[in-house]
């Protein structure tokens, strides 16, 4: 009897494990096919998301930025392809205003000759035998400094030099600019100011310090000159600019 009732025991075990076993098995499988169920969703949602980017122009891997910078583009080139320069100097702002009429209607680059030291009223006392401009004048070699520079000089074809008439001539501050870049192949148009005197020989004596520039014979302006006249005056030069 005890041998039979161990054999019952054995067999009722062994189909007990045999139960926890398939129970194990049915629980991973259903595991299993869960998460590929988890996958294959995942899957076609995001094979959805890039159709729905590519629909949408979303879609931005492996774009190429063809867009070029403005910034790149140097000087101030007009529809000719020519650079314009206007400089000027300007101790009481007369000569300033003419110089910023031809800047703005040519859409040149505007400079303004700025001395080291500026001038005082009494500096530009021309009753004063000992003021600085008067000392400056009588002196053909005086050459004031200049605070700042131009960039790039080389990338103009057209420059404008504006300066006011001193005791019949260009302020020497003006020589110091003249000689300070290379000016070959440029066409330079003077122009100045005054109360009344004429250019003179203030041209032709700037003309002298240069080598290898076209030279126009430039003209006095009035400083209270309007746009319009100013405008007048640059499109009669023959210049390959029109100023509007």
């Amino acid at each position: 009897m005890k041998k039979i009732a161990a054999i019952l025991l054995t067999i009722l075990m062994t189909a007990s494990l045999a139960a926890c076993g398939n129970s194990g098995q049915e629980k991973n499988d259903a595991s299993s096919a869960k998460t590929e169920e988890k996958t294959k969703i995942s899957e076609q949602e995001s094979e959805d998301s890039k159709t729905e980017e590519l629909a949408s122009g979303t879609e931005t891997a492996d774009v190429t930025d063809e867009t070029e910078n403005p910034n790149d583009a140097g000087g101030n080139e007009d529809a000719g392809g020519t650079n314009v320069l206007v400089a000027y100097f300007s101790a009481t702002n007369t000569t300033k205003g003419v110089a910023e009429h031809i800047s703005d209607s040519l859409g040149a680059d505007l400079y303004e000759i700025v001395p080291q030291e500026p001038y005082t009223d009494d500096d530009l006392d021309y009753n004063d035998d000992n003021s600085r401009s008067t000392v400056e004048m009588n002196d053909p070699a005086a050459r004031p400094a200049i605070s700042g520079s131009v960039d790039n000089m080389d990338q103009y074809d057209i420059v404008f030099i504006g300066y006011p008439i001193w005791w019949g001539d260009a302020p020497r501050i003006v020589s110091t600019f003249v000689e300070s870049y290379e000016f070959t192949g440029k066409t330079v148009v003077p122009f100045c100011t005054s109360g009344g005197s004429g250019m003179g020989s203030s041209a032709s004596n700037l003309e002298k310090l240069t080598d290898g520039a076209n030279w126009l014979s430039g003209d006095r302006l009035d400083g209270g000159s309007s746009r319009e006249e100013i405008v007048d005056w640059v499109n009669g030069l023959g210049l390959d600019v029109t100023a509007k």
